[in-house]
């Protein structure tokens, strides 16, 4: 298996190609960014000249190394048709069309003129600015995806984005509006991000989930001060900045780790299963109490120990009551 994998790969290591790719990415990058749009921000009298581009890489929902489905018997990369059961041969594109499925089996037929009849005939390329809101009154959940407004080139085009960051971030607001990409219509939110203008495209209300189950659920709880006191305790305990360079990806590191085991021709030797044991009772206050001194690098205090010691005994009692 080794040998043949070999063959399906480049002689060069894993990292060393993704290091290559990145950094020719990276040199292309920050010679010019890539704008994927151009077009102005305008409320009032006053636009904007900006370009839109990804702040997130393409894949980034997924892992950055992709495979390709290939013949086992052979290792050659299959091909996806598109195969009519009915009548049992591939079908090319011009046999196409779209349909909406209103029951199991049963669909209407929509043509691509009925879709180009509703795309926004919108071609201004204007990020309409319809409101100036408290940055703080946006909910992160209706936050799509994430681009960068990069300025026009020339300095006096520059100077207005300029002048709008500052006034955002000193006053801590965020622009509401839309725009049309592609015949398509987007709400939008361009908040300050550091230096530099974001852009929020925006989930509609109808697309975000209520929550009004989990709040009438917690609602019915009632916690007690001393608890309240003892959880403060434990998040001032574990309260820092954010930092990003923690957000590296174990998947990511194990899976390039086991692709250049599988280069270099490697034994790949599977983990043992691990058994899950029933999830014992513990005593709020005990737990708290634990999570507090373990912080402050003490020993729990005996009664404590005691009494979350007895939950445990309790909660063993009644798994083997169980069985």
């Amino acid at each position: 298996m080794a040998a043949t994998s070999a063959n399906f790969l480049h002689p060069t290591t894993i990292s060393e190609r993704q290091k290559l790719r990145q950094s020719q990415a990276e040199a292309r990058h920050w010679k010019t960014m890539r704008t994927i749009w151009n077009g102005s921000i305008s409320f009032g009298l006053v636009n904007i000249p900006v370009g839109m581009a990804l702040a997130t890489k393409p894949a980034a929902r997924q892992s950055d190394v992709s495979f390709r489905m290939l013949h086992r018997e052979c290792g050659t990369p299959i091909k996806n048709k598109r195969w009519c059961p009915q009548h049992d041969r591939e079908v090319t594109n011009d046999e196409i069309v779209k349909g909406w499925e209103v029951a199991k089996g049963q669909f209407v037929i929509v043509e691509d003129a009925d879709l180009e009849a509703l795309e926004t005939a919108d071609d201004t390329r204007t990020i309409a600015i319809t409101r100036f809101v408290e940055l703080d009154q946006v909910d992160p959940i209706f936050f799509d995806r994430t681009y960068f407004l990069a300025p026009a080139d020339a300095a006096a085009q520059r100077r207005p984005y300029v002048l709008l960051l500052e006034a955002m971030k000193e006053t801590n607001t965020a622009a509401v509006g839309r725009f049309v990409r592609q015949g398509a219509e987007h709400f939008c939110l361009i908040r300050p991000k550091g230096n530099a203008l974001a852009l929020e495209t925006l989930f509609l209300v109808e697309d975000v989930r209520s929550q009004a189950e989990i709040e009438e659920a917690v609602g019915e709880i009632d916690v007690k001060d001393a608890e309240l006191e003892l959880a403060r305790q434990v998040i001032g305990s574990l309260a820092a900045d954010f930092d990003d360079s923690e957000l590296v990806s174990d998947y990511r590191r194990d899976l390039k780790a086991l692709l250049e085991a599988k280069l270099a021709g490697e034994e790949i030797a599977a983990p043992e299963p691990v058994e899950e044991e029933a999830a014992p009772v513990v005593d709020l206050m005990a737990a708290l109490r634990a999570s507090v001194a373990e912080a402050q690098g003490k020993t729990p205090a005996k009664a404590s120990a005691k009494k979350a010691k007895s939950a445990s005994s309790a909660s063993r009692r009644k798994v083997a009551a169980k069985k």
